[in-house]
Order: C-alpha cells, then structure tokens, then sequence
C-alpha cells in the first residue's frame, strides 16, 4: 500500500519516504489514519530570544508541513511552548537538576517570568513569519496552560506502579519500561559512564526521571502549584506528552526536535506516554542535525550567538536564512557563515528576480507547472526531504529553454508552495538590486550587495562612494522604491 491517499493526491507525488529515528531506517510513511496527519513538533523554552539554531530546526518542520499539506494530508500540527519546568542540567541523565530556566532569566532579569514568557514568545512568532511559517495553521500550547492535565498523568502512572516519590519529587521508574532507550538505541551503560549523570541516592535508577518535582524547603518559587505530593512543578518531559494526549490524542504519526532531545527527553515521553497507554507513541520520528557558526557550537559564552533579527539588520531578508538551510539536508550539519549567507542571498535574490521578470499574474492564464519537473522536483522531497536535490532541480527548470515563461510560472508557484521561499509574494524575499535583464559580472554584484548593505544602515557617505565605482565600472544605479536599478551606461 502507497504512503499517500489515491484520491487526494496527484499522480506526480510519489510515496513519501523519512528516516525514522526509532529504527534508525527510511521507512515509507503511512499515517495511522490515511488522509490525516497528528504532528507535533518540539517548541522554545521562551527564557531568552531563539538563535538560527533554533530557527533551523523551525525551517525543518515547515518543510516537512508544507510537503504533508502538497501530498494531501489532513494535517493536526502542535508546537508546545515551554514556559515552565526546563531545568537548566538537561544533558543526559541531569535532567532533573539544576535551577528552571524561566525563574533563572526571571532573577537574572528582575522581572516576572510570564513577562519574559510573553516577550520571548512574540519573538519567536515574528521570527516564524519572518520564515515564511503560517501560524495560523498551528497550535501553540504553552506548558502552563496544561499543569492539571500533567498532575493526571503523574497521579496515573503513580497508581499503575510506575511513579514513586522521593525528597525532592515524584520520579518514573525506568526499570518498570522494558524498552527504554529505544529511541537511538541508546546506550545506557555508555551514557552513565559520560559522568554528566548527577547523582541522587533516592532514585531507584540512574536515568529515573522527574515527573513532579516539589518546591525546595524554606524557597518560594515564583511558579508553583498545588498537587498531591506538595507544592511544585511539572517535570519538562510531562509536558509533550499532556498536550498531545490532549490536543491530538493518545497516539501520533510524527514527533519531531533536535538530536540533543533523542537520548532523555524524547526517550522519556516515549516511556511515560507508553506506560500509560500500552501503544506505541509516535510512528514516526524526526530528527535535525545541529548548525554550529564559523565552525563552533552556537554558545554565548562564545559570542557567536546569531538572531535572525541580526540577519535582518545586516541587510538580508530571512528568507535568505531559509533558503541557506534548504541548501543541506536536515539530517546533515551544517555550518553558517556570513559568507554563505551572502551566497543564499544573491541565489535567492536571481530567482526572485527571474521570477519578477517573467511578468505579474495578469499577464498569465491559470498555467499548468511542467509535468517533467514536477515528477523530479517532488521525487527529491519524497526521499527524506531532499531539499538541496530539489533547489537543483528549480535551477534546472529556470535555465531551460524550452519551457514557456507561463509554465515556469507556474511550476516556481508549485515548488515554492512547499520550499516557502517567498516567490509571488508582495514585499522583496531577498536582499538583491532590481536589474534591468542583464547578467552581471562578479565584482559588480558584490559591489551592489555592499551598497544596499550600507543604504540599509544609512551609511550614504558609503553609498555614494559604491556609487562611484560603479560608475566607473560602466554601470549607472538609481535607487527605486523596489531597490537598487542598475543598466550598463551603453
């Protein structure tokens, strides 16, 4: 049986094909209901802004959303937002230690932590739209909004025999889950030899998880509930589970995140959500590589933290960012550069550009996208969301000469509805002079992107000086309210 319902689909889309993290293979996708899919995709903790290693794994799930919504599915998406619970010793087994991320930036910042919630949050949606992401077609739970649901799934896995309670709260026993650690096939003994285990004599186990943790003695946290273990907080693994029992029901086709969240968090959720239900969680689990940024882990005690807003301030549109991470594969590293950045840039800005140049929707008919194309186009996207191989295939399209400028059209408009890159909507996607059909050489493009850089910073003095060169280049700019306009002065 084909991964994709007959009726609701085109004959072009051929079975969709993704790597399963939990049996490390590509598997073809077939969704417990065949026209729907239930996904739900690990949010931000909003203690501090997200940087573009956050916003890369946003990138991802889009992708993957948009190339559900072309194939035909139904499809339910969630996107939790922490605001509760996320200690901040949350590699391997010290997960459960530490101070909570949210009362750390409420004390660092002198302001209450649904302030800092609220602003981060906002944050994160603008960067979302700025991606091109419609949040119109998601749901975004925050954690704080499920704290009775989170108690009922602790009471319950108390009573079947898998909670227990110690000093410091209520903890789940892995040794009651036969198959913990499936997720990766972790390596349980390796991992405790990691030394990043902290210890606590009252655990039962090493790799034994909070599901409740109590407020210390004598300190007033800032949030905290009633339960019936005593006044605290939700563990940070409670919360996926409740909101997708919740919104989205006991059972999911695809659970998506980070490669940091396979060997305890996502691990965790499966032994939680299981031990309640029997059945398996999730089908289908989805993994992104981390970026680092000039070779580094994104750190800020690095000082190489970069915000999409930075981007944007530089003179590149988001859009950019977008499509430097199509450039890879979402299961690969990848390494930002502000080099590469300008590259995406300029590769975005030409097809934006040719786009344009082909002529505004009056001009055309309802066109029909080039079947050819389209078979290859969606094949890439089929085997575990090849989006470099299909970036390839558009610049195939947009230098052949035998397809029509209506045909082009329409099949940018069909790959674009799944790459997201902006092309036939109002505003510029890319940071790239307007340029009246001719190819420019090298020197002269950087020159351009140097000056829309220095107009965007008001740097005039700059500007006029790239102005010059230009000029004695050969080229003559003007400055349009759609950019830069630059013609050979012959």
């Amino acid at each position: 049986m084909f991964g994709f319902l007959k009726t609701a689909h085109k004959p072009e889309r051929p079975p969709l094909h993704l790597h399963n993290t939990l049996s490390g293979e590509l598997e073809l996708f077939t969704p417990l209901h065949r026209s729907e899919v239930k996904m739900y995709n690990c949010g931000p903790t909003v203690y501090a802004q997200q940087h573009i290693g956050n916003m890369f794994s946003q990138v991802f799930s889009n992708t993957l959303r948009r190339t559900l919504d072309a194939w035909g599915y139904k499809v339910k998406q969630v996107v939790n937002i922490t605001d509760v619970g996320h200690l901040l010793g949350d590699n391997q087994g010290d997960a459960d230690m530490g101070e909570d991320r949210m009362e750390a930036s409420a004390k660092l910042q002198s302001r209450p932590t649904q302030t800092i919630a609220k602003e981060i949050t906002e944050l994160y949606f603008a960067d979302l739209d700025a991606l091109g992401v419609n949040r119109s077609k998601i749901l975004f739970p925050r954690a704080t909004e499920y704290i009775n649901e989170q108690i009922a799934l602790a009471q319950t896995l108390v009573q079947k025999g898998y909670g227990y309670q110690i000093g410091d709260g209520v903890y789940f026993d892995t040794s009651r889950f036969a198959g913990y650690g499936k997720l990766g096939a972790i390596n349980l003994a390796g991992m405790q030899e990691g030394t990043r285990i902290e210890e606590n004599r009252e655990k039962k186990n090493p790799y034994d998880f909070a599901l409740w943790k109590l407020s210390p003695a004598g300190e007033k946290r800032e949030q905290e509930w009633e339960s019936p273990w005593g006044v605290g907080f939700p563990g940070w693994h409670l919360e996926c589970t409740a909101m997708i029992f919740t919104l989205l029901g006991k059972q999911i086709d695809i659970h998506t995140g980070g490669i940091e969240h396979i060997p305890v968090h996502h691990n965790n959720e499966i032994a939680q959500a299981e031990a309640l239900t029997g059945k398996q969680y999730a089908r289908y689990w989805l993994h992104n590589n981390h970026i680092t940024v000039e070779g580094k882990k994104i750190s800020k005690s690095l000082g190489n933290t970069v915000y999409l807003s930075q981007i944007a301030d530089r003179g590149y549109s988001p859009r950019s960012f977008r499509y430097w991470a199509l450039g890879g594969h979402y299961r690969t590293p990848m390494n930002f550069t502000w080099d590469a950045l300008e590259g995406a840039a300029t590769a975005l800005g030409r097809l934006q550009r040719f786009f344009l140049e082909l002529g505004p929707s009056s001009l055309f008919k309802a066109g029909t996208p080039d079947k050819k194309f389209l078979q290859e186009f969606y094949a890439a996207l089929a085997n575990d969301l090849n989006t470099a191989q299909a970036l390839a295939r558009v610049w195939e399209l947009v230098k052949d000469p035998n397809v029509s400028p209506s045909t082009k059209r329409a099949s940018l408009l069909a790959a674009d509805a799944i790459l997201g890159l902006g092309l036939g909507e109002s505003g510029p996607q890319a940071r790239l002079p307007v340029v009246a059909e001719v190819d420019l050489p090298a020197d002269v493009q950087k020159i351009l992107i140097e000056r829309e850089t220095a107009r965007a910073a008001k740097n005039f003095a700059r500007s006029d000086e790239l102005r010059t060169q230009l000029e004695g280049l050969g080229y003559e700019v003007k400055d349009t309210p759609q950019g830069q306009e630059i013609t050979p002065k012959n």
